[in-house]
Parts: C-alpha cells; sequence; structure tokens
C-alpha cells in the first residue's frame, strides 16, 4: 500500500512516501517556512519513488497541534491531492508521529513530544507502546515548559520517561531533560502512524487539532476589530 505522509506542524515541512513499511523516498525542507514549497517538496518525493498521484493508495496528514498556519496549508495541500487522486485521506496527531519515532528506536517507557507552541508555551502529550500500537496517556495540551517535568511524573506512573521535540530550541531549560531533542515530526512517521491506526477516511470533514484558541480569538472574542459584539 503507497502512502503519502505530510506533516507541517513544526517550522519544518516533512515528506514521505512509503509502500507498506518500506521508505520509497523522502525528504524535508532545509529552513524553517515551509508555507511556499510545501508541493514542491511532494514532487520531489513522488518524482524520485517514479510514483504518480494516482498510484497512491491513501495520503496522511499531521493533524497538529502546532503552527497553526502550518496546519492549515498541510490539510488543505493533503485534502487537494487526495480528491484530485479520488484516495482517501487519514490523519493522525503530529504529537504521536514524534514519539512514534522514538519508540521504534526503543519500545521501553513512556515518550513524552514537546513542540514549541510559542506564547511561552509548549505543546505535550505522552505515549507508551500498548499493544504493538502507540497509546496516548492522559490527554494532548499546551501549558508552560515549567510544567513538563511535573506532567511528566502524573502520567507515567513510575515508569521511565524520555522526551523528543524541537521545544528545547526556545526553552534551553529543556534540553536537560533525558531524550532525543531537535527533532520535529517526519512525513515516515506520519504515514506509518496511519498505516497502524484505524485509516478513517477524513476528506471530507478533516480539520487541524489547535488545541488552545487562535491569537485573535484571544484578542477579539466577539469577532474582527469593529465587528458588532455578540448577544
Amino acid at each position: 500500500m503507497k502512502v503519502l505522509g505530510l506533516d507541517t506542524a513544526s517550522g519544518f515541512a516533512s515528506v514521505a512516501l512509503l509502500d507498506d513499511d518500506r521508505v520509497l523516498a523522502e525528504t524535508r525542507s532545509e529552513t524553517a517556512g515551509h508555507r511556499a514549497d510545501l508541493l514542491v517538496l511532494v514532487d520531489d518525493v513522488c518524482s524520485r519513488a517514479g510514483v504518480a498521484p494516482r498510484d497512491l493508495d491513501a495520503v496522511a496528514i499531521g493533524a497538529g497541534p502546532g503552527s497553526f498556519t502550518g496546519l492549515r496549508i498541510g490539510m488543505a495541500t493533503a485534502k487537494g491531492i487526495a480528491f484530485a487522486a479520488h484516495r482517501p485521506l487519514w490523519a493522525v496527531s503530529s504529537l504521536a508521529a514524534l514519539a512514534h519515532a522514538e519508540l521504534a528506536r526503543d519500545p521501553a517507557g513512556v515518550v513524552m513530544a514537546v513542540l514549541d507552541a510559542r506564547r511561552g508555551e509548549v505543546y505535550a502529550g505522552a505515549y507508551q507502546l500498548a499493544g504493538g500500537t502507540v497509546s496516548l496517556l492522559g490527554t494532548e495540551r499546551v501549558l508552560p515548559p515549567a510544567e513538563i517535568r511535573q506532567l511528566a511524573q502524573d502520567v507515567a506512573a513510575g515508569a521511565p520517561v524520555r522526551f523528543t521535540g524541537d521545544a528545547e530550541t526556545a526553552y534551553p531549560d529543556l534540553a536537560q531533560l533525558p531524550g532525543t531533542w531537535n527533532q520535529t515530526p517526519s512525513g515516515v512517521s506520519i504515514a506509518r502512524l496511519a498505516l497502524t491506526g484505524a485509516r478513517v477516511d477524513v476528506l471530507v470533514g478533516g480539520a487541524p487539532s489547535y488545541i488552545r484558541p487562535s491569537e485573535a480569538e484571544v484578542k477579539y472574542p466577539d469577532g474582527v476589530p469593529g465587528a458588532l459584539r455578540k448577544r
């Protein structure tokens, strides 16, 4: 089964094409700011793999949480490809994909995936392998980086915890926590996680997982500036 995996939750876009578990081709934007080159990355991966969009069996997208703009671009692009190819679109958590990559290296214990959420906060989710699948412990949430240690203790129930993600760049103190830092979700992990999941087609109703309200919603809870107040 040929699956195109995409993730745009972080500052770097990642795209991969898999045939079941075999990676046919993968690439990642070399610089932050993937908004303009996502389709270029998709074309590059498909060309190197020798696979046309019509030959795909499914498209998988990292639904977040992460960059609001990045998630919208990723979801819209993935929907466009899936719609044009008449293929299903599968959505998975970008945090779960991060944890999936780490658990593939070492399946023991609990992995806390942590992405920079800006505004002095991080996105975080704790995962472990259960029955061969990546299982979320508790809920994914957004919180100050200073609370990560306590969250890990609360959800791990005594199991060893290691960390992964990109939040240590913005919050250097996090780099003291054990794990594999300087990581962002990969298209490979998105596709692999989708293949082992429920494979629910979200082409029509799929939406990014933002977790928290946007800055505009916080500043203008009654709508755009100048709009009539809600009654």
